[in-house]
């Protein structure tokens, strides 16, 4: 068996509370202290819209210490997928943290996530092996999403550059990739976005318009039923005989959908009954079968 890391997209969420948080919280509560005793990893989405600070970077670290081999992965900010415009200061403020990170032996990697209008060419794939360059000391995830990556010679480029590919599942639109699940010199990156195809077609519509809150997260309104997670968990069983390590990340997060698709996975691909709070069975109900309560 490989190390398994499930975890969501965030957890920093008020529409968590109730179905995982629980409704009445102390002033000693806090949300990723609870977030980090359930699962072993979080992928920090904050870090693609800001720098974030060292006092942010060793809170995380403190509420986190007594969390076994919790980590972190890092989003990378949108200034270096994005814009494409950074300097050596915006460098040294993401390397400054994933350094805190990994002193504090809960760095999991960096995730490079380019735009569905990053597509397979020669500018591209040099921008690619510039930023490896530039985060070469780390293990790097990479996603891309459009289907022109969807190649052996962009696998190889990847296999080349120790870049971790990402797989991500996301409603079929346009030219976007298939979910596929690889791995990468032993390590791989799922992130599982939901398939609510009618929600994502709008939110194309929409983009660059201002949204809501609820607007913005629609298209990640989803909850994964059962067979959907057994027919992803048959398409990343296969990769078990090779690998050595595996994220696996829900960012289905409206409601706290995510949460209940990871506790759901875990189940399945550890073979084992899963610890969850009193919240997340009484509003999914269907958990106490997999629940250890």
């Amino acid at each position: 068996m490989p190390k398994i890391y499930i975890g969501t997209a965030g957890w920093s969420y008020q529409d968590w509370i109730g179905s995982f948080y629980p409704k009445k919280q102390s002033g000693e509560f806090d949300w990723l202290q609870f977030y980090s005793h359930y699962f072993n990893c979080v992928e920090v989405n904050t870090t693609y819209y800001a720098y974030t600070s060292d006092k942010v970077v060793n809170a995380w670290i403190r509420k986190t210490s007594d969390a076994g081999d919790f980590t972190f992965t890092i989003k990378l900010h949108q200034d270096f997928t994005h814009v494409k415009k950074y300097d050596k200061q915006k460098i040294n403020a993401v390397k400054y943290i994933l350094d805190m990170l990994r002193k504090a032996e809960r760095l999991g990697g960096l995730l490079i996530q380019f735009p569905y209008s990053f597509s397979f060419n020669d500018p591209n794939i040099n921008y690619v092996k510039e930023l490896r360059e530039i985060f070469q000391n780390y293990d790097c995830f990479i996603e891309v999403r459009h289907k022109s990556w969807n190649n052996k010679d962009s696998f190889e480029l990847f296999e080349d550059l120790d870049l971790v590919y990402t797989t991500v599942d996301q409603p079929q639109i346009g030219e976007s990739l298939p979910f596929n699940p690889a791995e990468t010199k032993g390590k791989a990156y799922v992130r599982l976005h939901g398939r609510n195809a009618e929600a994502w077609k709008q939110s194309i519509n929409n983009f660059g318009e201002k949204q809501t809150y609820e607007e913005q997260s629609s298209r990640y309104n989803y909850l994964y039923s059962h067979s959907e997670l057994i027919e992803i968990e048959q398409l990343i069983k296969p990769l078990f005989k090779s690998l050595k390590k595996i994220f696996i990340i829900f960012n289905n997060h409206p409601r706290g959908n995510a949460v209940a698709n990871a506790f759901q996975l875990i189940n399945l691909l550890e073979k084992r009954r899963v610890e969850m709070p009193k919240t997340t069975l009484a509003v999914y109900p269907q958990l106490s079968e997999i629940s250890l309560c």
